[in-house]
């Protein structure tokens, strides 16, 4: 498949970002970061950083028309450690409302165009305008045309993980818990992580390694103690596999997951699939069937729960406390505060989230709560079940993890994506149809394991899908070491 240039831009002028892609919504005006070529990341390393992550000096809009004049008074905690690791904030990237989107569309900055370029020239001088996948297109796409030496992104369902499927890079969603999310603004508390997209593994690793750090600012951080547990157990994984000649998979058992092919899926990511297992069986991998039998559920629970708790933190942006004020029409109740907020919500929301918040109120109400959140919550567990039983480590977060097992995986390996990077005329017009371009993301994302997506091959069209590597919760560098020797595999 075609990769683009390995340089990263230090000093380029980002303005030509906004005119070819959409990618970058807000441009930072200093030249380094605060440590620049003295700290973890190489010096004069641009970071893009998603429009819903909280910094003092530029706008934080959140792609939407209700926050168009928000500028915090901080920076996230994920944006002060890049700092001070030497990043320099190259500016904001675009992204769908509130991190609504599978698509990059549904943004009031106007949707995001894939960078990538078929290497067929023919195709190119035909080729419509295609998504560059949501919600962290921009991300996506600034390190796709080499605008960037990374870009942070938010990851709820897939929206790092289809990104760079559709864009050809590599993007990480961490275990939850283990970047701090506090700065970023939520959409739903309980599956969004902050992710990260570069076009290496290896990048990819160095800016892991700044951001994953227990922060007390953040409920949901995962303290220091259980982090030294997963390491512990990690660093074994990574001893072993130290002496992995060039390009081998030797004592590394990786699961296939029998649910993880759906109809919709192209045809022929199927047969390169094959290839690609038959690749990693000669390499000394060790194939594993497993059964996740929750899956088919995954789609429906997510929507469900992240619809509902979506309903209940968005619920602050009434243009009084938060958003931009909308003035009442004439003949408005302005003793009714319901109505004075119905002004601006409405204004302010776009359709995506208007649908989303509608839905996830709906779930929330006494006559569907047993129905549909209880029944998701319930799906959610069984789900992270289904992953339990199949890895060989233990999960750390248990009160009682079960021991290890020989017969378990090191990692499970799917296709990210059921097909290539939609047309934007076509991601516009697909509405509700578009949520199944989450199928094989969002179980990994209730079950609140990480997973790197990583260039993988060409689609029948000559476009980019992506392969993911899944791992027992806290084993992100097992995760990205087996990405690292599969991105060997193109190489």
């Amino acid at each position: 498949m075609q990769t683009a240039t390995t340089g990263f831009a230090a000093n380029l002028p980002l303005d030509t970002a906004l005119d070819d892609f959409n990618a970058f919504v807000s441009l930072s005006t200093s030249t380094e970061g605060s440590n620049a070529g003295r700290g973890a990341l190489p010096k004069g390393a641009k970071i893009a950083i998603k429009d819903n992550l909280c910094t003092a000096d530029l706008p934080t809009t959140c792609s939407s028309a209700f926050l168009q004049d928000f500028r915090p008074p901080y920076d996230a905690t994920v944006v002060s450690l890049l700092r001070t690791a030497g990043g320099d904030i190259a500016g904001k990237t675009n992204c769908d409302e509130f991190g609504m989107g599978s698509f990059n569309t549904n943004s009031t900055h106007g949707p995001v165009i894939n960078p990538f370029k078929p290497q067929d020239a023919r195709t190119q001088a035909s080729e419509a305008p295609r998504s560059a996948g949501g919600s962290s297109g921009g991300s996506a796409a600034a390190v796709a045309a080499d605008l960037s030496y990374a870009a942070i992104g938010t990851d709820t369902g897939g929206s790092v993980r289809l990104p760079a499927s559709y864009c050809g890079v590599v993007g990480l969603k961490p275990s939850y818990g283990l970047v701090s999310r506090w700065g970023v603004v939520s959409y739903a508390d309980s599956l969004d992580c902050v992710g990260i997209l570069a076009k290496s593994v290896e990048r990819v690793q160095n800016v892991f390694d700044v951001i994953c750090r227990f922060d007390q600012k953040d409920p949901t951080s995962i303290p220091q103690d259980v982090r030294d547990r997963s390491k512990s157990r990690t660093d074994h994984s990574l001893d072993v596999w130290s002496h992995l000649a060039p390009g081998r998979f030797d004592g590394i058992k990786i699961g296939i997951p029998q649910e993880y092919f759906p109809t919709e899926m192209d045809a022929s990511l199927r047969s390169q699939f094959r290839k690609t297992l038959e690749t990693l069986k000669e390499r000394g991998a060790e194939l594993v069937p497993v059964s996740l039998p929750s899956t088919k559920y995954a789609l429906s629970a997510y929507y469900v729960l992240a619809s509902a708790e979506a309903s209940s933190n968005l619920a602050r942006y009434d243009g009084v406390r938060f958003g931009t004020y909308q003035k009442p029409a004439p003949r408005t109740d302005l003793s009714d505060t319901s109505a004075v907020y119905a002004q601006s919500r409405s204004k302010g929301f776009g359709a995506e989230v208007r649908k989303r918040i509608l839905l996830g109120t709906y779930a929330l109400t006494a006559d569907a709560f047993d129905n549909y959140y209880l029944q998701a919550q319930r799906i959610r567990h069984a789900i992270k079940r289904d992953f339990n039983s199949v890895f060989r480590s233990p999960n750390v977060l248990l009160q009682n993890p079960n021991p290890p097992t020989t017969g378990g995986v090191d990692v499970v390996l799917h296709p990210t994506a059921i097909n290539s990077a939609p047309r934007l005329g076509d991601a516009v017009q697909q509405g509700v149809d578009g949520y199944v371009q989450d199928v094989l993301t969002t179980p990994a994302s209730l079950a609140g394991l990480p997973c790197v997506s990583v260039p993988w091959c060409v689609a029948a069209d000559g476009w980019p899908v992506g392969m993911s590597v899944v791992g027992q919760w806290g084993d992100d560098r097992v995760v990205l070491r087996v990405a690292e020797l599969t991105e060997d595999l193109e190489r």
